[in-house]
């Protein structure tokens, strides 16, 4: 029999408090509480919606089949109607072989390399026609029995179902697919359009639709036989996105005197208000399950190629945890280094500060200043022995440049234009220094840091002040979020990426912001506090090609710094409405600690 002992190499052990070092899963004994303790994996407590990538060309009406990584997406309507298709891979959509037959509102099943797109409308009419795809091409096999569209479905591509829709009439007629054959088999309890989802042609439910006299909040289940009502959705609509796994199933979007974001999810026995779209929108196509969806394209009026990704309850996600207090409260300072090795420099509190402080994980420690006190300037390094910091405001805005070599500051060459509201990123060898404001207004000037001198590079695609910065050296960093003064004054999401000769735009952060602060590389990254115009906390994690919210700093504020990286950052000083020295510390994969006995 497997002991405690034997799975983790030590017996239990005594600590005052929480074991410093504890694993996932690791038992120890807390002397100070008198209880045994524990760490699991914190976990999201409910499903929420975050960016995707967008697809090449915005339009309704799609088919889609696939996972959350791994999905197709296929005609639909632009206008006109469309045979494009395009697949997923959980970060961006490439366009491969389109449809034989353009349409829309046909309805997809199976996966990215084997699956159907089922009826639709190729105008003028409802259509019976079905494509079967191989992972390359569309090839037409047996139609449906009846031409139709605005359907639910059901299944795979050998074992898939297609339910009720209109013909032009709204209709009940439910469709089985064997491989083969299409068979007509029990009609719904109630004629209409609708959306509906399943994972066999025996296990499948619909909810919500158009029919007369209007949207209806009707659900109906099919155990492979007949249709049975069960409890009815909470908000009536059709054109919504729907996926599933099951016993549970998903419903977002769709219409009802105007376009919706509500979601909804079934749990086998009644619909609960899950977390809204980001974006609402009607005529959104749905793929992937109930822990791990997609809602593709549709209408918010007007064509989007937005996708959003859904994540169910239960997944492990990131944390903040409180660290170490810098000594000295402040906002408007620069960070460099890592979660267990970094400075903060500089800074505001009601003057400007020459203050430098070193932290070792776990307490910050007061070490030589800068030759200049200096606030909203652009720091960075690679650790808490050598960092960079430039430009910013004494409090007349300058372009002095100071290295630090893990004991001093040292003057160096200076900017070739000065700036405060600015920022950078890189190591003290290799960086970068972008936007910014100068008495002139808000720049886009870049420039790049070889150890030596600075060089002006290729602008900045948004000229803006306040912004986020993050990246390892010269050749990689992203730009977010900031402030443009031009045509309107405005806090934008704007995100854009460095490759070491040119920046280009990306898909936007969801909030847009000021005064924010960043952590990791142009494809691993986080962006977290700032304004908009309240202080916010919140947070969030780039792919290399989206932005996604994870979980919220403990305290919102702006004008903090940041350093580490995507899956351990730190989070330093700011203002919450006063300056603050307060360090949160964050974890991708957090733990938390559970106590299991009190004695």
């Amino acid at each position: 029999m497997s002991t405690y002992k034997k799975e983790f190499g030590t017996g239990v052990q005594n600590a005052a408090g929480t074991l410093s070092g504890a694993v996932e899963g690791q038992l120890w004994y807390d002397n100070t509480a008198a209880s045994f303790k524990y760490q699991y994996p914190n976990l999201t407590t409910v499903g929420v919606w975050s960016t995707g990538g967008s697809l090449n060309t915005a339009r309704i009406q799609t088919g889609a089949s696939g996972t959350q990584t791994a999905a197709l997406a296929f005609g639909g309507e632009a206008p006109p109607n469309t045979a494009n298709t395009e697949s997923y891979d959980g970060t961006s959509w490439t366009e491969v072989n389109d449809l034989t037959t353009a349409r829309r509102l046909a309805r997809g099943v199976g996966t990215q390399t084997a699956a159907l797109a089922i009826s639709g409308f190729v105008d003028p009419n409802p259509s019976a026609l079905v494509e079967s795809w191989n992972g390359t091409s569309w090839t037409e096999i047996t139609d449906v029995n009846t031409g139709r569209y605005a359907t639910g479905k059901a299944g795979t591509q050998s074992d898939a179902l297609l339910v009720a829709g209109s013909d032009p009439s709204f209709t009940g007629a439910t469709e089985i697919w064997n491989g083969s054959t299409w068979t007509e088999v029990a009609d719904t309890n109630l004629a209409r359009q609708t959306q509906g989802t399943g994972s066999s042609s025996t296990d499948a439910i619909i909810g919500g639709g158009n029919t007369t006299p209007g949207r209806v909040t009707n659900a109906e289940s099919w155990n492979g036989t007949s249709w049975t009502e069960v409890g009815d959705i909470n908000s009536a609509r059709d054109a919504a996105a729907s996926f599933s796994s099951a016993p549970t199933a998903f419903i977002a979007g769709g219409n009802n005197s105007g376009v919706k974001a509500q979601t909804e999810s079934w749990n086998g026995t009644s619909w609960t208000e899950e977390n809204d779209l980001s974006t609402a929108r009607e005529w959104v196509s749905g793929a992937g399950s109930s822990t791990a969806g997609l809602a593709i394209g549709g209408s918010t009026p007007s064509n989007t190629a937005a996708t959003e990704e859904w994540t169910g309850a239960g997944a492990p996600i990131g944390a903040w945890s409180t660290g170490g207090s810098l000594n000295t409260a402040r906002s408007a300072l620069g960070g460099a280094g890592t979660q267990t090795s970094s400075l903060g420099f500089g800074g505001l509190t009601t003057v400007a500060l020459a203050n430098t402080e070193s932290y070792d994980g776990t307490s910050w420690t007061e070490v030589n200043d800068l030759n200049s006190a200096r606030y909203s300037a652009g720091g960075f390094g690679a650790d808490n022995t050598s960092a960079l910091y430039a430009g910013g405001s004494l409090p007349a805005i300058t372009a002095l440049t100071e290295s630090w070599n893990g004991t001093s500051w040292t003057e160096v060459n200076d900017l070739n234009t000065a700036r405060n509201n600015t920022n950078g990123s890189g190591i003290a060898t290799s960086g970068l220094f972008y936007g910014g404001q100068t008495p002139g207004g808000g720049v886009a000037n870049t420039e790049s840091w070889n150890g030596t001198s600075w060089t002006e590079v290729n602008d900045l695609n948004t000229a803006r002040e306040y912004l986020g910065a993050l990246g390892p050296d010269n050749t990689n960093a992203l730009a977010f979020g900031g402030l443009v003064r031009t045509p309107v004054e405005a806090n934008v999401a704007n995100t854009e990426t460095w490759n070491g000769t040119s920046w280009s735009e990306v898909n936007d952060l969801n909030t847009a912001r000021i005064a924010l602060a960043g952590a990791g590389t142009n494809t691993t990254g986080l962006a977290f506090g700032g304004s908009n115009p309240a202080k916010v906390a919140i947070t969030e994690e780039w792919n290399g090609a989206s932005w996604s919210e994870v979980a919220d700093l403990s305290t919102a504020r702006n004008g903090l710094a940041g350093a580490g990286s995507q899956t351990l950052a730190l989070a330093i000083g700011g203002d919450t409405g006063s300056k603050t020295a307060a360090t949160e510390e964050w974890s991708s994969s957090s733990n938390v600690v559970q106590t299991i006995t009190t004695s």
